[in-house]
């Protein structure tokens, strides 16, 4: 780990500034509690001394309590107030923790959406791990630690103070025993530093492996070895146990450790208030409050200590998301796309740079409207890349993206408003993306006017309609298209972008998986789309696909070996 990483971890505080100020959720529940914290202070003192008064009246003037109503009311009171306090922060703090982890995971998917494909897509598992289990180790740090350590930051300093004005020495003993609980939670937080942080990304690991895993069965399925990774499955699960069983460990150890120094610390009090009692130095109703009040000075904190684990679980999660939200996104242009039906895109020399070296390398291309553009090169030479660079999602290292209007005004791609570009584009990637819901809103929802004759159209023109027959236009789909298999998914893909306004359709080796005869469909397709006076770029692979194209443009890469310069001998 960095040694900057290292020294900021050491340096963090129990309660996440930045949580507070940018998660408003979570700053609610941080104000609510401070108030709900001095309610139950002050019932708290109420409490004792009410007991106080009443317990040394029927010691010492053999008085019931029912003798002293006020008394009794106030202690009813004090008692029935403090547990709606109680309640209501429980209560709140549930709710204040789902919204404060809503608000984060949502920040954190349109933040990993606005960073493009490079930086987020590519470690997608990652961020989707992050976003669901990460992020959820807020709840116990919000609802456990972060109440907690507001009551101890009220309930005693209070209560001590009060402890000082019936009686100082108790105060005194109070005082000097009290630091012992912060002295052992940090001996106990040494033994847990770097753990949350390396039980998180373990965590993260494993999600991220399961996920690839689980999106690749359907190849391994198809190539006829989907039996093979349960052994896989077994590992991680055996990892993710320990990883947990380890953490529980450390959490047990604190608690016990804890609870056992507080009750000595209590036990002090009351030895020192007991010998007084016996030799007559000490009245009794002080004495009663201050032993109703000890308990609640060292509360807070051991709660504090044993909540722990859950803090740094839960600052860990809140450093990993604001890691993320601290990448600086792509910045937006101010230049209003020109109509895409009469305007020039082309790569001038763009150059991307890839662990191996540059894919692609100064690759040129020119997309003029109305025509169909055939991308072509071996694998890894960066074509999909190529086209995220045109499209404003990538930057390039080298070269650049520009669009030509028809006045001739040449504009760099990094320069114009994305929504006013992209609203002009439909894309096509090899996994299609799909919104949950039925054939027929998932299909009208790119043309919401599309009447029913038209659906139908366009469904017949991309195969689409057999799928209709088998399962009718209200079959329900899951997110990304689940319930259709990977070739039908394709096919909904296609028609929509038939149907889409768009002027611009971008369609990433759309026959990959398609067998021969559809792939037929998706060439009448293109032709189709042609006919229309659409512009569309095709990624492609197969001969057929260029057959069609009326251009064709090449990329390539560029080696770390062909990059590195020659040394004379």
């Amino acid at each position: 780990m960095p040694r900057e990483r290292r020294a900021r971890r050491a340096r963090r505080a129990p309660l996440d500034p930045r949580l507070v100020r940018e998660v408003r959720a979570a700053r609610h529940h941080v104000m609510r509690t401070v108030a709900l914290g001095l309610v139950q202070s002050l019932c708290v003192i109420v409490t004792a001394l009410s007991v106080a008064r009443l317990g040394a009246q029927l010691l010492t003037e053999q008085r019931l309590p029912q003798d002293a109503p006020l008394l009794l009311t106030a202690l009813l009171a004090a008692l029935a107030v403090r547990a709606g306090a109680v309640l209501l922060e429980q209560r709140t703090a549930h709710h204040a923790a789902t919204a404060a982890i809503g608000d984060l995971r949502g920040r954190l998917v349109a933040h990993a959406a606005a960073l493009g494909p490079r930086r987020s897509a590519g470690r997608g598992a990652d961020l989707t791990s992050l976003a669901t289990t990460g992020v959820e180790r807020l709840r116990p740090y919000l609802v456990g630690y972060v109440p907690q350590l507001m009551l101890s930051l009220t309930v005693t300093p209070l209560c001590l103070l009060t402890i000082g004005i019936l009686d100082p020495l108790s105060a005194v003993i109070a005082l000097i025993t009290l630091p012992l609980v912060p002295l052992f939670m940090i001996l106990v937080g040494t033994m847990t530093v770097g753990r949350s942080e390396a039980l998180l990304a373990d965590m993260r690991t494993l999600w991220s492996q399961l996920l690839d895993l689980v999106d690749g069965l359907p190849t391994l399925r198809a190539l006829g070895r989907e039996r093979g990774p349960e052994k896989m499955v077994r590992e991680l699960g055996d990892r993710h146990r320990i990883s947990a069983m380890g953490s529980l460990k450390f959490a047990f150890l604190s608690s016990m450790v804890l609870e056992l120094l507080a009750t000595l610390c209590v036990a002090l009090v009351a030895v020192s208030i007991g010998m007084r009692l016996v030799y007559g130095e000490m009245d009794l109703a002080p004495a009663l409050a201050v032993l109703v009040l000890a308990p609640e000075i060292y509360l807070p904190l051991r709660n504090v200590g044993s909540q722990y684990h859950s803090s740094t679980d839960g600052l860990a999660a809140v450093t990993a998301a604001f890691e993320v939200l601290d990448e600086q996104p792509l910045p937006d242009g101010s230049v209003s796309c020109p109509d895409l039906s009469t305007a020039t895109l082309a790569l001038r020399g763009v150059s991307v740079r890839s662990r191996e070296g540059h894919a692609p390398h100064a690759a040129e291309l020119v997309l003029r409207p109305g025509r169909v553009l055939a991308l072509v090169g071996p694998s890894g030479a960066g074509k999909t890349t190529a086209v995220q660079v045109l499209l404003g999602l990538l930057e390039a290292d080298d070269g650049r993206a520009e669009v030509r209007g028809p006045d001739g005004v040449v504009t760099d791609v990094r320069e114009l408003s994305r929504r006013s570009y992209w609203d002009q584009v439909a894309l096509l990637p090899q996994r299609p993306v799909l919104p949950p819901g039925s054939l027929r809103t998932v299909l009208s929802a790119v043309r919401p006017e599309a009447t029913l004759e038209e659906l139908e159209q366009v469904a017949a023109s991309t195969g689409l309609d057999a799928v209709i027959a088998a399962r009718g236009w209200d079959a329900e789909l899951g997110r990304a298209g689940r319930g259709l298999s990977l070739g039908e998914r394709q096919r909904l893909s296609l028609a929509r972008a038939l149907l889409s306004p768009a002027q611009l359709v971008v369609l990433d080796e759309p026959t990959a998986h398609l067998d021969g005869a559809t792939e037929t469909i998706v060439l009448d397709l293109l032709r189709t789309l042609r006919a229309q006076g659409r512009t569309v770029l095709v990624i492609a692979h197969r001969s057929r696909l260029v057959e069609v194209a009326d251009d064709v443009a090449r990329v390539d890469s560029r080696s770390l070996v062909e990059d590195r310069p020659e040394v004379p001998a």
